[in-house]
């Protein structure tokens, strides 16, 4: 997915540190996905209280979106650095074009991982059978040896694992049992979570990931801590289960995400992840001069005209941080 805003926000983070094993509130902030019948997003990532969770650095949370009204996704050819793009959906279907030549389908309960690395270019398009979007879009940062790697797309449906009150689709890492082939460039947790009515698991964690729940539909507390829709709640390292609750009479529906720390500093502007303004500015450039760096790709005939580059910020972009 594309982040379309048309003066992407460049931002110097910062904040307090969260005291031990209690759970920080994110809340999103509401985009538009493109032109004047937008579709909106919920983005919680990155924001200046946090700007990732392990190596998870972009968070959108949509629908479910009418898209008789909105006009659904409509993302023509962008570019894509030093990052994977991670699409999920839960209801819906919308078609992914590559310049690495893949063609694939993005549904329910199916995973579809795209490695932009040195540079790709992709279009991402609901299809016409589509009347209700909604799902999550995120990106990983690749790290520093990494970020340069060849482009690549996976593609992985997970089994639906039964855990007793619950049911989980582990899509990337490890959680429950489960296991997911996908590659990745650092530990990562991405695991989809729905909890009966009533319902209340523990999860065994790794000490060593900070996570984040995201939630979709329904009630939610994450260790103790009660969530509404489209807040993400942070936990810090340290934790060894992950204590979740369904208080409510209907089904709840979840995102866990994990990694630990990056341990790196990152910029992020536009759809580019790098190291340095310089870095940033070349990217931006080579994409104007359709540059090879990103392949080619054929948008759809009559469909979405190929993204041009917004213009860089006035001042020079800086690092994304964490707090301590």
């Amino acid at each position: 997915m594309s982040n379309v805003e048309a003066d992407p926000a460049e931002l110097a983070c910062g904040g307090d540190p969260v005291a031990p094993g209690k759970v920080e509130i994110l809340e999103a902030r509401s985009v538009p996905l493109g032109g004047p019948r937008a579709m909106p997003v919920r983005r919680t990532l990155p924001q200046r209280q946090r700007s990732l969770i392990g190596a998870w650095c972009f968070a959108d949370h949509y629908g479910p979106d009418d898209t008789s009204v909105s006009g659904g996704m409509s993302v023509g050819p962008h570019p894509h650095t030093g990052l994977q793009t991670v699409s999920w959906l839960f209801t819906g279907e919308i078609e992914h074009r590559d310049s690495l030549g893949s063609h694939a389908m993005v549904r329910p309960g199916e995973l579809n991982l795209m490695t932009g690395g040195h540079g790709i270019c992709h279009e991402e398009v609901s299809t016409p059978e589509t009347t209700t979007l909604h799902g999550v879009q995120l990106w990983v940062a690749l790290p520093d040896e990494h970020r340069h790697t060849a482009r690549d797309f996976q593609h992985y449906v997970p089994p639906a694992a039964e855990l007793g009150g619950a049911t989980a689709r582990v899509f990337l890492g490890s959680l429950a049992g489960e296991t997911s082939p996908v590659k990745t460039f650092t530990p990562l947790l991405g695991a989809e979570i729905v909890l009966d009515p009533g319902a209340r698991i523990s999860l065994d964690a790794d000490p060593s990931f900070e996570h984040g729940v995201l939630l979709d539909t329904g009630e939610f507390a994450f260790a103790g801590t009660p969530l509404r829709q489209a807040q993400l709640g942070y936990l810090g390292i340290g934790a060894t289960t992950l204590d979740l609750h369904n208080p409510g009479p209907g089904p709840a529906r979840a995102i866990v995400l994990g990694g630990p720390p990056f341990g790196e500093e990152i910029l992020m502007w536009w759809n580019f992840v790098g190291r340095s303004h310089d870095e940033i500015a070349e990217y931006r450039a080579a994409w104007e001069a359709n540059s090879d760096q990103f392949g080619a790709i054929e948008p759809y005939p009559g469909g979405p005209a190929r993204l041009p580059a917004p213009p860089l910020p006035a001042v020079r972009i800086k690092p994304r941080r964490n707090p301590s």
